[in-house]
Order: structure tokens, then sequence, then C-alpha cells
């Protein structure tokens, strides 16, 4: 069975979604950030898995769920946090990000059987999912992060080691306003899309 790994930033104001503010202020950001990682997280929990790791830069909250062992990230670009996640991993191992609340326990739910990696490709040009049936590190150092073309030069690493690639459904990544209400919109009954309401509300936006 797979290990589910989840990389994300302990959710303070100024440390994470700050590109939320404005509309938001950086407290309402984290507030946001801090239920889509709730809603990450319990989705995960439900998902079959041999393990459940969130990989924190930070300090765990209430927002996290039982059943999870907790790892610090390491230092680095994103390139080797992700690398160094992965290199934890003795056996099948599928990592995702905390940026897509609407994801689902069917969407983690992967089967090697007839690939040896996975891709979940994001509307922004990354991957809000990258998964590998024999976890090889070295097929993320070096990989630029956060581009538009970042999704497609790791592809062209999995695919480029001769691995059997499957593509997961493409998803936004919550980057932006716009970004908040379209998700909230495709999951309207998560704890992100009730936060990002009662936001709205009392700011008038």
């Amino acid at each position: 069975m797979t290990t589910l790994l989840v990389i994300a930033k302990e959710p303070r104001p100024g440390r994470v979604k700050t590109r939320l503010t404005p509309p938001f202020t950086p407290r309402e950001a984290a507030e946001l950030a801090e239920a889509a990682l709730a809603d990450t997280l319990h989705a995960v929990a439900a998902a079959p898995a041999s393990r459940r790791v969130l990989v924190l830069d930070g300090t765990p909250g209430p927002w996290l769920p039982p059943g999870f062992d907790v790892v610090p990230q390491c230092g680095g670009g994103l390139d080797e946090r992700l690398a160094a996640a992965f290199a934890g991993c003795a056996g099948p191992a599928l990592l995702i990000g905390m940026d897509t609340p609407q994801v689902t326990p069917a969407l983690l739910t992967v089967d090697f059987a007839d690939c040896d990696a996975c891709l979940g490709p994001a509307e922004d040009g990354g991957f809000w999912a990258l998964g590998m049936a024999v976890p090889d590190p070295r097929l993320l150092r070096g990989v630029p992060m956060s581009t538009a073309s970042t999704g497609a030069v790791q592809r062209d690493r999995l695919v480029g080691a001769g691995l059997r690639l499957r593509d997961l459904p493409r998803l936004r990544d919550v980057d932006t306003a716009a970004d908040a209400r379209a998700v909230a919109a495709r999951a309207p009954h998560g704890r992100f899309a009730a936060r990002l309401a009662r936001l709205t509300a009392v700011g008038g936006r």
C-alpha cells in the first residue's frame, strides 16, 4: 500500500498564502490556508494508505487529525524538500501539497500496478500531486519550482527515466482570490469553502 505525504507550512499570518493579500488580510489568508490544509489532511486520512506523513515547516496545530507522522522539512529549495520527503519512503509514495482543498480520497487512491509514476498537473503549470512506485529523489532535484513550466519539466524527468507515467486529473491551486472562489465553488461543502464564505460576508468582498 502507498505512503501518502503532505508537504505544508504551518498556517501563520504573513507566512502562507501571501498572494491572497489583498483583498484578504494576512490573518484572513492564514485562516484560509488552515482551512485548506485541514480539508487536505482529512482527505488523506480517509484514503487507503500504509502510512500518512505530514512534512511540515512549523509546528502542528489543532487542524492536524490523528493518524499522521509529522516530520520536519529539510532546508533548501522546494525541489530539495520534496526530494527529501520521498527519500524517507521505502515503498510506493504519493505526495501532495496544501493548495488543493478540493482533493478527495478517491483522487488519492493510486494503484501502481500498471504504472511507475503518476503526476497531477495544476492549472498554473505546476503539479499538485506526484507519486512514484519506487521513490527516486534524484528525479526532483533541480526541477525549477513555482514556474509555468514546473509540471512539464517534472514530467520530462519521469518519462526520461523510463518510467511508465499516468496522469491524474488537472486541479486548480489556491494562490489568488480568484483561485479561492473557483476552488470553493468546486468543493462547496468543505472547510475551505465555509471559511471563504464567512470571510467574504464579514469583509463585504
